[in-house]
């Protein structure tokens, strides 16, 4: 059942301010008993765990495999630990490392020779085990990873291609798997020279990826202009997908945490994010939230859909609290987080949290052939607690956490 409306607004109006314990207080009005709930970046945490105990069961696995919907979720744990000091949330991150990373630092499943620009998302939560446990084999993975990005394939202007199996083609998608881990691991082991390869990628898509008519960026970039789905002229996908454009928007303020001050291209990148921000809020819908193809809301076929709304979120709350985005944007990501709570969170009978609405998997090329078509985007499965949204709604909770709101 989804969890009434009212106890919500409670807990966004009276108590997001008190800590994660719960303590109980008589309500003035009403004299009756309020029992105040956890963060909800908590809550969803907890219930993800819950969920998924083992760590490698995320994303629906029936066996292990090292995804970057795995990185997704450990990040968000540890930003949880960060935030709160609650151990439990971190220490199930190093649970799952330990599981997937053998002692001499090989990764489970992970196949450098594919160069899958995917699989290097979790790279970050690693180094964030690196630098408080010291472990050897997590320093071993992480420069494998790095590795893979030497020689990963590119295309004339330096941009990675997705993947070795789609040649010439840069995906929104694939600038939130690379370039944060490049930048984190450019702050953490002493490789300046590495920023300015990270921040050509995220120029590189915007070059070519954005449309000054709509505001928003197109999902993918063919250089060879040979696939199917790609424009012959321009090179370009057709449509505006949510989730693409989200995994772009959380790259830039990612990327921004670890880029240096002084970098001759940093402003340039608080200036893409400040035109996408305001591409985005042309297209919020009255609900607060976004749809899954984002510049057709009134077209048949449509629905609100979560992991967009939870990463523009994210993007637009840490872009203003950061200093990047203006008063404007921090109140449509708050706008933006209150739908959300309305559209597609739900106490379930065990008292777990849900995400709902969530896009399962969207691509373009491969077999079978993804044209990137309208009627394509919207045609994809529809799941709940897919980890493409929770990662991204528990990131999205805590930067709204730590608003000072009225």
């Amino acid at each position: 059942m989804k969890t009434n409306t009212i106890t919500f607004k409670a807990v966004l109006i009276g108590l997001m301010a008190l800590s994660v314990s719960c303590s109980t207080e008589k309500s003035i009005e009403t004299q009756e008993e309020i029992v105040p709930e956890k963060k909800l970046s908590v809550w969803m945490a907890e219930s993800e765990i819950a969920r998924n105990p083992e760590g490698w069961t995320i994303d629906f696995n029936e066996k292990p495999k090292w995804e970057y919907t795995h990185g997704l979720i450990m990040s968000s744990m540890q930003a949880v630990t960060k935030a709160y000091g609650d151990s439990q949330f971190f220490d199930y991150t190093e649970r799952f490392a330990d599981f997937m990373v053998d002692s001499t630092g090989n990764i489970l499943t992970y196949k450098k020779s594919d160069y899958n620009i995917d699989r290097v998302n979790g790279g970050k939560f690693l180094i964030n085990l690196y630098e408080k446990t010291g472990k050897e084999n997590y320093r071993l993975a992480i420069e494998e990873l790095r590795d893979q990005m030497r020689e990963h394939p590119r295309n004339s202007e330096g941009g990675f291609w997705h993947k070795k199996v789609y040649p010439h083609q840069m995906w929104l998608d694939g600038l939130y798997m690379g370039s944060p881990f490049l930048a984190q691991y450019a702050a953490t082991f002493d490789e300046p020279a590495l920023f300015d390869d990270v921040a050509n990628q995220i120029l590189t898509m915007d070059k070519y990826g954005y449309s000054e008519e709509t505001g928003l960026y197109h999902h993918a970039y063919d250089e060879s202009k040979e696939q199917k789905w790609a424009d012959p002229e321009t090179g370009l996908s057709t449509n505006y997908w949510g989730r693409s454009i989200g995994w772009y928007s959380m790259a830039l303020v990612d990327v921004l945490d670890f880029l240096p001050e002084n970098h001759p291209q940093r402003p340039a990148i608080i200036a893409i994010a400040q035109k996408l921000a305001d591409g985005i809020a042309r297209y919020q819908s009255p609900e607060g939230v976004w749809y899954q193809v984002v510049d057709q809301g009134t077209r048949e076929g449509n629905y609100l859909e979560a992991s967009a709304s939870a990463m523009f979120t994210y993007f637009l709350l840490k872009g203003y609290q950061k200093g990047y985005l203006s008063e404007k944007d921090k109140e449509n990501g708050v706008k933006a987080y209150e739908g959300m709570l309305q559209e597609f969170v739900k106490e379930e009978v065990d008292g777990s949290l849900s995400l709902t609405q969530i896009c399962g998997v969207a691509g373009l090329g491969g077999n079978p052939y993804r044209d990137g078509s309208y009627e394509y985007y919207i045609g994809e499965v529809i799941r709940v607690n897919d980890p493409k949204g929770v990662g991204p709604f528990i990131l999205a909770s805590l930067q709204y956490e730590q608003l000072d709101l009225p």
